[in-house]
């Protein structure tokens, strides 16, 4: 078997892993609709953390993997401080002030920032077509936001502004320290250390959830769980084994298909016909994710190369 042919299933397995990952923080949005209507915002973060940790924590000890290397762990701390526990505190209480377009609209500056922060920190490169793409995708996004802007009444608070660019930050920059400490730990290493470290960013809120869980109606609490396990532990570990192997940049530009599979899982799960503009706003992002994977025709596919940094050991610890 030659290495071109032996790279076609793991370049399988990324796709998949990345079709997984988008369609699963996709229904993480469904899923606060019910869970944030009973939990407050660090109530919510601090019980996903949880049920995420449990899940991620078992299959570690399954798997056998320990603990991750001391090299990894500069780029775990940042990521669960920043993205597992800011992000998701951030995002929830941000979204209580703003209306779902706003919010939508001011989150999805996370993969501009990332590509952005990725070519600085990283040294990637920024291809005009995945420059294209993302501009696409964005106007996508805005389309979608202004298609969602009547959700609320009140009016847009500056605080609740100021939490989702905090948000869409937090989530830039987690990803953008998460890539190094995967040249040394394994996707579940990386995922299942920075879902503690946010666990224990966010315990501060212990009192809220013990106060808040047993007030909480059943649905609500098992879209909280849904949102440890799912999005959470699954499919960060699957986001983590798809960045070990593609840009950040490139792999970023990928979530501007979330509005679009948002806006079909809240027709399809929760009745809500969408307009013609967030039906427009959803094929821009799709059609800029598209542009943004694409390859030219001068890129040529040279001799095979070997992927970045993967060692055995991670290896054995990703494909499962």
């Amino acid at each position: 078997m030659t290495s071109r042919q032996s790279s076609s299933p793991r370049a399988a397995l990324t796709i998949a892993a990345v079709c997984f990952t988008v369609f699963a923080w996709a229904s993480a949005f469904v899923s606060i609709r019910s869970a944030g209507s009973a939990y407050s915002p660090g109530a919510l973060a601090l019980g996903r953390l949880l049920a995420g940790s449990v899940v991620l924590l078992v299959l570690v000890l399954v798997r056998r993997e320990g603990f991750p290397p001391r090299e990894a762990w500069r780029g775990i701390l940042i990521s669960g401080l920043v993205w597992f526990g800011g992000y998701m505190v951030a995002l929830n209480w941000g979204e209580r002030l703003v209306d779902a377009g706003t919010a939508a609209l001011l989150v999805n500056i996370g993969p501009i920032l990332m590509a952005l922060l990725a070519a600085r920190l990283l040294g990637e490169a920024l291809p005009p077509r995945l420059v294209a793409g993302m501009v696409v995708s964005f106007i996508g996004a805005v389309v979608v936001g202004l298609s969602m802007s009547g959700d609320t009444s009140g009016p847009t608070s500056v605080l609740g502004v100021v939490l989702c660019v905090l948000a869409a930050v937090a989530y830039a920059t987690g990803v953008v320290a998460q890539k190094p400490a995967l040249s040394y730990g394994t996707p579940l290493q990386v995922t299942a250390f920075s879902c503690l470290v946010g666990t224990v960013a966010c315990l501060p809120f212990a009192g809220q959830l013990a106060h808040e869980l047993p007030r909480a109606p059943m649905s609500a609490t098992l879209n909280m769980v849904y949102l440890g396990v799912v999005p959470t532990a699954l499919a960060f570990t699957t986001w983590s084994y798809a960045l070990a192997r593609t840009p950040a940049g490139k792999l970023g530009a990928t979530t501007y298909a979330v509005p679009a599979i948002v806006v079909a899982l809240s027709w399809v799960l929760l009745d809500e016909v969408p307009t013609w503009l967030a039906l427009l706003g959803g094929v821009l992002c799709l059609a800029g994710v598209a542009v943004s994977r694409s390859r030219s025709r001068a890129e040529k596919p040279g001799p095979p190369v070997a992927e970045p940094v993967v060692t055995d050991r991670q290896e054995t610890g990703a494909d499962a």
